[in-house]
């Protein structure tokens, strides 16, 4: 499930993109939230608290958590599936969040990668796990990137948070841990063997560091949109392949995302559809006291072009609870 890379141009642009793949549909949805919004963890004892700094743009799955997103400061979220991933057994001494506010959690308050490792690393919260529609585990792992270029990966590795912080790592898919995919891009560099062409994650992450590495320098609005988008399309995996249950890292593309940090907008393309829309933020309201606002995505009319106007006021929606 999943692919997320970021491409690092010149002059300052910084492009991510990621795909959506998942076993069932995930009724994604756009969402406009305004900085100011207080939100609670949605666990069943001592939830984590919080009120938003940031306003962002964000899919939201089963409009009840956030997938992906970029912020007004030009941070983005990728929340990726890591069929590994453990976050301990529940000590309810600990705040509890569940893994479907994490990604948004990042969004409100960090406007940097920095900022979000230093804080993040002190382990404020518990993650906790809700139950996912379908029954499928909520084994996710985080990918942030800012404007600067800089990202980094959180994983929970038997209970214990795992984080990879470097301008350097561009590149996430799922299993294994991020680690052991890094070390796998090096061994098949030094195998000489061809580019893997499968659906697997291994291979996907192979496939993404390669042509990302092949990008020419762009810093326009057009170029490196385009570019990402072609390689997370590379990496997609298309509708024929029929759905594992027991293999959920392979699953059916549902849509892609590109986000410009610099020019602060966000593309949306579903794969059901011949759609490719964005979002300007310059164009939105995300001041603290602003409406929140939503556009129906994955289930959507064809759009193409910029939909901020699209948007229709809303009730911010509740984080998927702990189970």
């Amino acid at each position: 499930m999943c692919s997320r890379l970021t491409y690092l141009g010149p002059n300052g642009t910084v492009v991510t993109g990621r795909s959506m793949d998942w076993m069932v549909p995930v009724d994604t949805n756009l969402w406009i939230l305004p900085a100011g919004l207080p939100h609670t963890g949605a666990a069943k004892d001592n939830s984590f608290e919080w009120t938003s700094v940031y306003g962002s743009v964000i899919a939201a799955g089963y409009d009840a958590a956030t997938t992906d997103g970029l912020n007004e400061a030009g941070l983005v979220a990728n929340l990726l599936y890591l069929g590994t991933a453990h976050y301990g057994e529940r000590d309810s001494s600990r705040p509890g969040l569940t893994v479907s506010a994490w990604a948004q959690y990042a969004l409100d308050m960090f406007a940097t990668v920095d900022e979000a490792v230093a804080v993040m690393s002190a382990e404020a919260f518990q993650i906790v796990a809700p139950n996912l529609p379908g029954g499928f585990e909520p084994s996710l792992h985080l990918s942030l990137s800012d404007a600067s270029g800089d990202s980094a990966i959180f994983e929970h590795i038997e209970g214990r948070l795992v984080i990879h912080h470097s301008r350097d790592y561009q590149v996430m898919t799922n299993d294994p841990t991020f680690a052991e995919q890094r070390a796998l891009v090096e061994q098949w560099k030094a195998s000489g063997q061809n580019l893997p062409g499968s659906e697997d994650p291994a291979d996907r992450f192979i496939r993404a560091t390669h042509y990302l590495a092949l990008v020419p320098p762009a810093d326009d609005d057009v170029q490196p949109i385009a570019d990402v988008l072609a390689i997370v399309r590379n990496v997609s995996v298309p509708f024929m392949v029929e759905p594992d249950p027991a293999h959920p890292n392979v699953a059916p593309t549902l849509w892609r995302t590109v986000a410009d940090h610099r020019r602060r907008r966000y593309f949306f393309e579903g794969t059901n559809l011949p759609s490719i829309f964005w979002v300007d933020l310059d164009n939105v309201d995300l001041t603290v006291g602003a409406q929140t606002r939503r556009l129906v995505a994955e289930n959507g009319p064809v759009r193409v072009g910029e939909v901020s106007a699209e948007f229709e006021d809303a009730d911010v929606f509740v984080f998927m609870p702990e189970a």
